[in-house]
């Protein structure tokens, strides 16, 4: 099936027009038209192979919406004209202990990654930078039409990646909690976290952030280059979320976990963080990880959105205007997810 959209051929040039052909709709799949992509901070590392696992050419974008345009013979959940999303990840071997537990992501054999990833066939996958995808039914997702579709797009990433581990670890009334950063995903994090009925501390290095996160839901915030202001919440959280993905000191968060406390990362920064022994040993402190929910999960959280109106604070982008937004994300100059306007795309 003939598809067009941006791919980058290298680590070092632009993103540019792209022609491509994409597999012919089966009997279980979803053609989807894609009407917004979001930006994510992992579109940048793969792009520009900061990862060191980048397969080019390479259409990124794993925050895709849109409109059934077909559906195969075998199809069950959607309908043409419906509205539908496509998140991170297009298959799993579907047999094995974690995706049986509908834990995809951690597919034994490996997931299939929406872009920059092969499938079991050994073809490249390609994103939503362009104007359509074509998925399995089981890995599409279906969207409410009360929310902002454009707004939407961001939770198939930033939104799905806090709400998995804020459900995991139980957070709700009577949980003290503490998001660090406040941009894609740390906005998503605060508001799911208030949503939940936690206390939320928002932490962030900008001062002029503290009005924002207030409005996100944020209880209090604290200016993290203040040694005193992070002293004073020591010992004292149950949960700390942390969706930085650049260079910072994880001990000085891990101070602050109270007895069993847990520190989860789903921040991707280039290199590796250091972790002081103490600083775990200490109040029998946890570190741990989180990757994307599974498609149950994913689509109960799509559902919880719509219930509680909940979506990404969004600035809408043109294709066009690629190099720019990138250049933005990396300053953290936006409020707080981009989503490319898919109307923007050059019809071929």
């Amino acid at each position: 099936m003939k598809s067009h959209g941006y791919a980058a051929h290298d680590k070092k040039s632009p993103l540019v027009p792209f022609n491509f052909d994409r597999r012919e709709p089966g009997p279980n799949d979803v053609v989807v038209e894609i009407a917004y992509c979001g930006i994510c901070h992992s579109d940048i590392h793969q792009v520009r192979d900061e990862w060191g696992q980048s397969i080019y050419p390479m259409v990124p974008g794993h925050e895709i919406v849109g409109h059934v345009t077909a559906v195969g013979s075998s199809v069950t959940k959607f309908k043409k004209g419906d509205l539908a999303g496509v998140g991170v990840m297009v298959d799993s071997c579907r047999i094995c202990e974690n995706c049986k537990a509908e834990a995809q992501p951690y597919c034994v054999k490996g997931m299939v990654g929406t872009y920059n990833a092969r499938d079991y066939k050994g073809e490249l996958t390609f994103g939503g930078y362009s104007n359509n995808i074509v998925v399995d039914e089981k890995y599409t997702f279906t969207i409410s039409p009360k929310l902002n579709l454009a707004a939407v797009a961001p939770l198939l990433c930033a939104g799905i990646t806090t709400y998995s581990p804020l459900r995991h670890w139980n957070v709700g009334k009577g949980k003290k909690v503490g998001v660090v950063g406040l941009g894609g995903l740390g906005h998503m994090g605060l508001k799911f976290a208030h949503s939940f009925g936690a206390h939320v501390v928002q932490f962030t290095t900008s001062e002029s952030k503290i009005e924002d996160a207030k409005k996100l839901g944020a209880d209090e915030v604290v200016i993290t280059k203040d040694p005193s202001a992070l002293a004073k919440h020591a010992g004292s959280f149950d949960f700390i979320l942390d969706c930085v993905s650049a260079q910072h000191n994880l001990n000085d968060y891990l101070n602050l976990l109270r007895l069993d406390g847990t520190l989860c990362s789903v921040g991707l920064p280039e290199q590796p963080l250091s972790i002081a022994p103490f600083a775990i040993l200490a109040n029998r402190r946890s570190l741990s990880g989180s990757m994307i929910g599974g498609m149950a999960e994913t689509q109960e959280m799509l559902d919880y959105c719509a219930e509680h109106n909940i979506v990404s604070d969004i600035e809408l982008t043109s294709i066009d205007k690629l190099a720019e937004a990138y250049e933005r994300v990396l300053k953290g100059d936006v409020k707080y997810r981009f989503v490319i306007d898919m109307a923007t795309l050059p019809v071929k």
